[in-house]
């Protein structure tokens, strides 16, 4: 045999380089292990893993059965009726419509200030109540025309993805069949909150999808994992609507809490083969560390992404703060029959919270107290948690809790959607091992039927809800019997593989059929029994077309008039009054009331006012009106009529600011005489009010003949008759609605003023009703306003300039509502908070000043700002420190 060939020996290497060598040569092997490691993840993915399985089967199933529903009930764009239910209509689709202009440059204002509405409003925080959400900018992929298609493509994204990440979610919680996860999570984004509150609340939406979010943010922390991007889905969450994000992250905290406690490897630490009496505390500490360290990190993620969203949540906060306060609401929770219909399909209610998330899903999710199959603690945590959380929709604190300390107006239970989540966890909870066996399951079924059973006669539920939950029911046990028949037929050729198949079939059928059925009986219902607004037509481009022709901003406003029942401006231009946002301010609110402005949704839907005292105060050189077709149609066209005003900034020699501030009286008459500065009206004269009967009151007074007289009626709802003429409709209900101040007609020769009021319910006139305007009056304090006014305005995105005439005393009035944001200079001086005069911006002027400077800068952000650049420091330092503790172990893990 040969001797063995040794190896050369090669060059000595100076002390210490081999150690350095092998250290660079194990340090490349980690590397190139950990990127071999990401390429197999990627390849995984790529190949279809389980998870994505799941999502695109939850997303393609949400999207469809959706728009199936849309097309059963006939609703835009499947079908010829209007989706513009409530705040759809008045709300959602012109402020999308705005937020499409401002993106693409044609908005008067930018995304501080929006000019268009309420003579000037706070943009910023109306865009992070309503526009902030990433899918919001679809709209841009819209012609400008096609904002309602846009709305509605918006929403379905957020179902989609809502149901792709519940999808996911479940995977994450429990490995188990991804037909079953997807068709649970389409369950969960087309729950009855979605069928019911979020399709017609689109921003709400986007907490349907914080919440599975959340919840995988709560697993990274609760697995150490992900230290970066779960803080940033967390400041996404909280940026795209931070109201139900603000619940979400609750319900995700719950969700947490529960993993903690019932995690399979906790409970095995403690059921361990550990010596009871001495190592009992022994074998609890890992576990109360691991509870411990899980909820830290978790808080950790929330802290640095509510830090990075601040910008945007302290500006909605400083709004909000400032906004006109809807009046209180007392609390009433809805009775438990009331609660258990709403697990109904085809139920619709803002009383009662809307839990709908399908007949099988429902009937697996109470199964699982019985599911022996389950660990205890998971058995009875879940199921616990689940009780408490529909025990809190009952208590007084802790719904306010949900709704961050404010009684909401309209919808009451608006966290339903977390409790929906919840009971979709727990029905794949108790079905990711396999089927329930048959005594858990008729355990379910029997809770089932007692709650259907005491849901029986309450007012929520439809004709179409109990067929709907029999057919489904039926399906569903369909379903159960092929999964629990399939083990037993191996022997008979296919039946294995045809079985599991019908199974899913039937569960798809029984689930989405159900649900799609389900939501066009809502969507009907939602037709028949509230408030729709029409869709945009020819009508709105008519007038925005006109108002684009007449329209001659900054020099004069151009109001696109009463006429529509939306947020007018938003949609067809102009700068009118005009405003509806949760975040109307106090100031504009009570500015415009005091002139007699109406209102409804409670004072923060704020109507236009045709008035020509109003208009000079505010500077409306253009106003348009829909009057009756000419041409004999049957419909009604836009029409625009100019008159003279004065600039948008006046001065006023003799006004000087005290610290006694100026205040409204209860004239609407003697509040625009004050804003105006000169007297316009009649002086107030002898009014009688006669009642005759239950329905009819006269009112009379005497005027000068030739004035046009108008009526200020507070609840007043029914018609005004002045003297045989026209009768002039008045539509009041407080708190809810309030009539505007309207033109009743033109006083007679002989002087004599006489009203014919015909009323339904209870009447309250103020002290003066009756004001007659005198035309020439009002001339000639436009034409004095005019000549001692700003000689030249100009107006940037959210900044307004102005010449003054050379030795201006007094005070200058900017027609501008004084919201807080605004700070205001006299020529070269130093910039201060903007003064106020009975609600508008004022300056005083010390005849030195040939100029006059204001700009708006959002309450909140200069703060929200510091706090977010502190929260992206931590957010860098958490990536640095995982990043060194990583490479740490890895280098420990490849010593020898």
């Amino acid at each position: 045999m040969p001797a063995p060939v040794r190896p050369r020996p090669g060059p000595t290497a100076p002390d210490g380089a081999g150690d350095t060598a092998t250290g660079d040569v194990r340090a490349g092997r980690v590397r190139a292990d950990r990127v071999l490691a990401r390429l197999r993840t990627l390849a995984a993915w790529s190949r279809g893993s389980v998870p994505l399985r799941a999502a695109l089967g939850a997303g393609v199933l949400s999207c469809l059965v959706f728009c199936l529903g849309s097309l059963l009930a006939g609703s835009y764009p499947l079908g010829p009726h209007s989706r513009n239910v409530v705040d759809m209509g008045t709300q959602y689709v012109p402020f999308h419509a705005y937020w499409r202009k401002a993106l693409l440059g044609g908005a008067d204002g930018d995304l501080f200030m929006n000019w268009n509405s309420g003579f000037g409003s706070d943009f910023l925080a109306d865009i992070g109540t309503y526009l902030s959400s990433p899918f919001d900018l679809m709209v841009v992929l819209f012609p400008a025309d096609h904002v309602e298609l846009a709305l509605y493509v918006i929403s379905t994204a957020k179902i989609t993805a809502a149901g792709a990440a519940m999808a996911v979610l479940l995977l994450r919680l429990r490995r188990g069949p991804w037909p079953v996860a997807a068709v649970l999570g389409s369950g969960y984004a087309l729950c009855g909150w979605t069928l019911d509150n979020g399709t017609y609340v689109p921003m709400w939406l986007d907490g349907l999808l914080a919440f599975p979010l959340l919840c995988l943010v709560g697993e990274w922390a609760r697995t150490g994992r992900r230290p970066v991007l779960g803080p940033v889905v967390v400041a996404l969450a909280w940026v795209s609507n931070f109201y139900t994000a603000y619940m979400a992250t609750i319900g995700a905290g719950i969700v947490l809490l529960v993993r903690l406690l019932t995690d399979d490897e906790n409970r095995r630490r403690l059921t361990g083969a550990l010596p009871a009496a001495r190592n009992a505390l022994t074998g609890m500490l890992p576990t109360v560390r691991s509870v411990l360290t899980g909820v830290l990190h978790a808080v950790r993620s929330v802290l640095i992404g509510v830090g990075l969203a601040a910008p945007l949540v302290l500006v909605v906060y400083s709004a909000t703060k400032a906004a006109h306060p809807t009046p209180p609401v007392i609390f009433s929770p809805a009775t438990w029959p009331d609660v258990f219909a709403r697990l109904l399909p085809a139920t619709s209610s803002t009383e009662s919270p809307a839990l709908y998330i399908g007949t099988p899903a429902l009937a697996l999710a109470l199964t699982m107290p019985f599911n022996r199959r389950l660990p205890a603690r998971a058995r009875f945590g879940w199921p616990a948690a689940i009780c408490l959380v529909a025990l809190s929709l009952h208590w007084r604190p802790t719904h306010l809790l949900w709704h961050a300390g404010a009684e909401p107006n309209g919808v009451t239970d608006r966290q339903a959607f977390v409790l929906c989540g919840l009971l979709l966890i727990a029905a794949w909870l108790s079905t990711a091992d396999g089927l329930p066996r048959p005594p858990a399951l008729a355990a379910g079924l029997a809770v089932l039927a007692a709650l259907v059973l005491a849901a029986h006669g309450t007012y929520a539920v439809d004709r179409w809800s109990y067929p709907l939950f029999a057919v489904a029911l039926l399906l569903g046990v369909l379903a159960a019997a092929a999964v629990l028949v399939a083990p037993r037929s191996r022997n008979f050729r296919n039946s294995a593989r045809v079985l599991p198949v019908l199974a899913v079939a039937l569960l798809v059928t029984a689930q989405a059929g159900e649900t799609a059925v389900a939501a066009m009986r809502v969507s009907q219902l939602e037709r028949q029994n509230r408030s729709m607004s029409p869709r945009l037509g020819r009508q709105v481009r008519e007038t925005a077309a006109l108002v684009t022709a007449e329209d001659d901003w900054p020099r004069s406003r151009t109001d696109p008039g009463a006429g529509s029942d939306r947020n007018a401006p938003m949609v067809v231009g102009g700068q009118g009054g005009n405003y509806y946002s949760s975040l109307t301010a106090q100031t504009t609110y009570t500015t415009l009331n005091a002139l007699g402005y109406g209102y409804y949704a409670k004072g923060r839907r704020l109507m236009s006012l045709d008035n020509p005292v109003t208009d000079a105060v505010f500077s409306i050189g253009t106003r348009i009106r829909l009057v009756q077709d000419p041409s004999g149609g049957g419909g009604k066209v836009p029409r625009a009529t100019t008159t003279a005003v004065p600039p948008l900034v006046t001065v006023r020699p003799d006004l000087r600011l005290s610290h006694n501030a100026a205040r409204f009286g209860g004239s609407v008459f003697a509040n625009q005489e004050m804003l105006l500065g000169a007297r316009v009206y009649d002086p107030p004269a002898r009014t009688t009010k006669t009642r005759h009967g239950k329905g009819a009151v006269t009112v009379s007074t005497t005027c000068t003949p030739g004035s046009r007289a108008y009526l200020s009626a507070l609840t007043f709802n029914g018609t005004a008759t002045m003297n045989g003429g026209r009768p002039v409709a008045f539509t009041g209900k407080l708190p809810s609605v309030r009539p505007p101040l309207q033109d009743i007609g033109v006083v007679p020769a002989s002087g004599k003023v006489r009203v014919e009021l015909r009323h339904t319910g209870w009447l309250d006139l103020p002290k003066q009703p009756v004001g007659c305007l005198v035309a020439s009056r009002l001339e000639q304090a436009v034409r004095h306003l005019s000549a001692e006014g700003a000689t030249g305005v100009h107006v940037g995105g959210h900044s307004v300039t102005a010449r003054i005439p050379a030795g201006s005393t007094g005070t200058a009035v900017l027609a501008i509502p004084r919201i807080q944001g605004w700070t205001c200079a006299a020529g070269d001086g130093p910039a201060r908070p903007a003064k106020n005069y009975l609600g508008l911006i004022a300056v005083p002027l010390d005849g030195t000043a040939t100029s006059v400077s204001c700009g708006f800068r959002p309450p909140g952000l200069l703060r929200g700002q510091a706090i977010g650049v502190a929260a992206l420091v931590c957010l860098a330092a958490t990536a640095f420190w995982y990043r060194r503790t990583r490479r740490r172990q890895e280098a420990l893990r490849s010593e020898p």
